[in-house]
């Protein structure tokens, strides 16, 4: 097999009680091409002190102030020269088989230029409690359900990167991986693997929990900015969809999936007894359940994958094709 260049990023700011179980599920997967970057904020807890003993296995560290979150990550990225890329947050880990999977599952697959594994959380402890399956593409974005991509689970190619313009948004305080995915959307599929790859860490100060609103708020705006920025055929498509929804007779809050803007410019002609209509329709025509995840536990031992002996082509799951828009 041939190992491809994985770039991997780890922004931190405080976090010694994780970071070091971070750290080692990166480096303790032994992959034999591997870029590692790690951009702490000027950290005046003990994380300094963690990375250290780590540093000769880094390409490259730095602990100084920056300005936040997308500033960290563009420190790292600017960096970093691998075929496939990808950042891990300093609370969060990936699985022993992760690199070697995504590395296979890319060479084997061409046409993939963005994918993610089955989401999955840890306790505070680190232990693995919950994995689900969620899977999104454009549509869900422009419909409003654009909760979540598990931005641990997800992994790049450099061309998807620079088409993508290279960068990490500094305007956005949160939600830098929501925007990111906007622009990929723009260019490629997200396409799905049916393996846990990654996971977030739960604990009470995680950034996202403790700034819900605000995480809300540069959704819409990230959102609003893709439909905004599509060619006329998309933009098309989305009205559309709209369009099919006014007739719709199930009943669901509109404004638990349908982002504000496209409420406002494209269905102010809804009759207001039927403004509530659209949650169902969408979980029926765009191949998506927006209500519930199944939770599966990946606890036994069929989850310890063979990263040499397995065949990448069938833990693909590629993307549906948009069954509203077949019916328009």
């Amino acid at each position: 097999m041939n190992f491809p260049k994985i770039s991997i990023v780890t922004p931190s700011f405080n976090q010694g009680e994780f970071i070091e179980e971070t750290i080692l599920s990166v480096l303790n997967q032994n992959y034999p091409n591997l870029e590692y970057f790690i951009v702490d904020g000027g950290s005046t807890d003990n994380s300094v002190e963690i990375i250290k003993k780590y540093e000769k296995k880094l390409t490259w560290w730095v602990s100084e102030n920056d300005k936040g979150h997308a500033d960290a990550l563009n420190k790292g990225f600017s960096r970093a020269s691998g075929d496939i890329m990808a950042w891990i947050n300093s609370d969060d880990k990936y699985y022993p088989w992760t690199f070697k999977t995504v590395a296979e599952v890319f060479q084997s697959e061409n046409n993939i230029q963005w994918l993610q594994g089955k989401q999955s959380k840890f306790d505070s402890k680190g232990r693995l409690v919950s994995a689900w399956e969620c899977h999104k593409n454009i549509f869900d974005f422009m419909s409003g359900n654009y909760a979540w991509i598990q931005q641990e689970s997800v992994f790049w190619t450099k061309e998807l990167w620079r088409k993508s313009g290279g960068y990490i948004d500094e305007n956005y305080k949160f939600m830098v991986d929501g925007e990111l995915w906007c622009r990929f959307f723009k260019y490629a599929e997200l396409f799905h693997l049916n393996i846990v790859i990654g996971g977030i860490r739960n604990h009470e100060s995680r950034r996202a929990l403790l700034n819900a609103l605000q995480v809300d708020d540069e959704m819409e705006r990230c959102t609003q900015q893709l439909f905004e920025s599509l060619d006329e055929n998309k933009q098309h498509e989305i009205k559309l969809i709209v369009h099919k929804l006014r007739s719709c007779r199930n009943t669901n809050k509109l404004f638990s999936i349908l982002p504000k803007f496209l409420y406002n410019r494209l269905v102010n002609g809804i009759e207001r007894n039927k403004k509530e209509q659209i949650i169902q329709s969408i979980s029926e025509h765009l191949g998506g359940n927006y209500s519930t995840y199944k939770m599966i536990n990946f606890l036994d031992d069929s989850f310890k994958i063979d990263c040499v002996n397995f065949n990448p082509a069938s833990w693909v799951q590629y993307p549906g094709k948009n069954k509203l828009l077949d019916k328009i």
